[in-house]
């Protein structure tokens, strides 16, 4: 299955998402905030990026940015965000997101999105 990067500054969603995306047989590596993510991509080139977008320090948007900063192929990246708004989801999307899931989100849905863009080709929306 593929390598999936989570990031997110709390413990119980980093779990959680972990939990459920080992389950589906994928390996999963966690970072805690934006800075611990941006290393974290740099060393393992996961195949999709499970991103929270409110972290201290460097938040989600500056880590998309890095992100997509990188040589090579894009790599999906799945932002999770309390701030569900129409601003926040347009500056997601312009600074490179693929998908942008409101919280509390129900974590079979992340898994969808998962399957969908790394085995159907690109999609963008909100959940």
């Amino acid at each position: 299955m593929a390598q999936i990067l989570v990031v997110d500054d709390e413990l119980a969603i980093r779990q959680l998402l972990t939990d459920v995306l080992e389950m589906e047989g994928h390996e999963v590596r966690a970072a805690a905030d934006g800075l611990a993510a941006v290393s974290a991509f740099e060393a393992l080139r996961p195949d999709c990026v499970v991103l929270d977008l409110m972290m201290p320090g460097l938040d989600g948007y500056g880590v998309l940015r890095r992100i997509r900063g990188e040589d090579g192929e894009p790599v999906p990246v799945i932002m999770l965000t309390a701030a569900a708004d129409r601003e926040s989801a347009a500056r997601a999307w312009v600074d490179g997101a693929d998908f942008y899931v409101a919280k509390p989100f129900v974590p079979d849905d992340v898994v969808d999105l998962l399957h969908r863009l790394l085995y159907e080709g690109p999609v963008v929306g909100v959940v």
